[in-house]
């Protein structure tokens, strides 16, 4: 949908219906909630969240559903509780016709921000 990458999360939401719109923000929103301290940039041309310079979340909206990527070990770390959703080693695909699972993005944010926090576990990805 987009013509050129965004530079934030506006110029990401430019180009999607409202309906879209109402649901990156409710994901943007919850993620920042749940970990104040997590800084929002746009990475791979998609919003994401860092903490600690380290990858916490990214998410994006495509046709059919909001791709939502906690990296793999945030994937593993909830894996018995994905079967509601198609998802891979590093993605999960929320439907775009359905509610975002609050529950599961707050669980799933505290998990990373744990794993951040936690030196021993090792880190992918590499946020701009």
């Amino acid at each position: 949908m987009l013509n050129k990458k965004p530079v934030n999360f506006e110029e990401y939401l430019a180009d999607y219906p409202a309906t879209v719109i109402q649901q990156l923000t409710e994901l943007r929103q919850l993620i920042q909630l749940t970990n104040s301290k997590a800084e929002e940039c746009i990475s791979y041309g998609m919003p994401a969240f860092k903490y600690k310079g380290k990858p916490l979340v990214y998410f994006a909206a495509f046709k059919n559903h909001i791709g939502f990527y906690p990296t793999a070990a945030g994937i593993k770390a909830v894996e018995t509780e994905l079967s509601k959703f198609k998802y891979s080693k590093g993605a999960i695909q929320f439907p775009i016709d359905k509610k975002i699972p609050v529950t599961l993005i707050k669980k799933i944010v505290k998990i990373r921000t744990a794993q951040i926090e936690a030196p021993s576990i090792p880190q992918r990805g590499k946020l701009n």
